[in-house]
């Protein structure tokens, strides 16, 4: 992408997360800067490709396993650009009855969100912080897809880990566990601290130069996300993890190719009882 298509209040010299992402997966709706700043991290965990390609295939999973609990409703948070499995083509395919609200805060996201989708009364997409929860919860393309009395699959894939402390996680996405009705669901895919240290903490401070910060967390820590919600057997899981009888997992692939990376990736659903 050329740095002159950058939409207004879009500064291409600052490298976006989202976009990294993107350059990650092989995509083009990135700039100059976000490919630079993504090299430096593939030269440090050069597995990086493959993991976030994995975490899409993952997405896909998550959501096929949904809908076959009856889950119709989605709000995607933090979704990114848009990429292959997205979640309304896997929803749509399996329920054509389903709705979904994705939610990002870069206007490029949306943007590109909004051109690829062609099902407006039945999928959106909201540019929101979706650490405001409040905001995004009352927000009118939201309230007029969602109906929250109703069971909602709340989806935060690959986007806890670029949220500082400083926003408060456990507190806002406590907020989104209290607005949900009983049957709703929790899903989570988000990088551990408790494995390789050196290599998670060299990813830390290259990201000190992209617009989110790199926040991996350790295992307790991502545990308490689900607050009273019932984790799905057999629980918070890693990448290396057991994968026969894990419903979001193929039982003939691994997480990642890589050992030390897999115990990085910690992934997890919850149901409100």
């Amino acid at each position: 992408m050329d740095a002159e298509a950058a939409p207004p209040g879009v500064d291409p010299s600052v490298p976006n997360a989202a976009r990294m992402y993107d350059y990650f997966l092989g995509g083009k709706n990135n700039f100059r800067a976000d490919r630079e700043l993504a090299e430096l991290v593939l030269s440090v965990l050069p597995e990086t490709r493959e993991g976030t390609r994995e975490n899409r295939r993952l997405i896909g999973r998550v959501v096929e396993y949904l809908v076959g609990q009856g889950v119709r409703q989605f709000l995607d948070l933090g979704s990114g650009l848009p990429a292959q499995q997205n979640v309304h083509e896997v929803a749509l395919r399996l329920a054509p009855d389903a709705r979904i609200v994705y939610v990002d805060n870069d206007p490029v996201v949306c943007a590109h969100g909004r051109a690829l989708l062609a099902e407006p009364d039945r999928v959106a997409m909201v540019e929101g912080d979706a650490t405001r929860p409040a905001e995004i919860l009352g927000h009118p393309e939201v309230a007029k897809l969602l109906d929250f009395d109703r069971p909602v699959a709340v989806l935060m894939m690959f986007f806890l880990h670029l949220v500082p402390d400083s926003a408060d996680p456990q507190g806002f996405v406590a907020a989104y566990r209290d607005a949900l009705a009983p049957g709703s669901y929790l899903a989570l895919s988000h990088v551990g601290s408790d494995a390789a240290p050196e290599r998670v903490a060299a990813v830390s401070r290259i990201y000190q130069q992209a617009n989110a910060p790199f926040c991996p967390r350790a295992g307790a820590e991502i545990r308490a996300f689900f607050g009273d919600f019932e984790l799905v057997p057999p629980g918070l899981v890693t990448g290396n993890g057991p994968e026969v009888g894990w419903p979001f997992a193929d039982a003939d692939t691994r997480a990642f190719v890589d050992e030390e990376l897999a115990r990085m990736a910690y992934v997890g659903i919850a149901r409100k009882p």
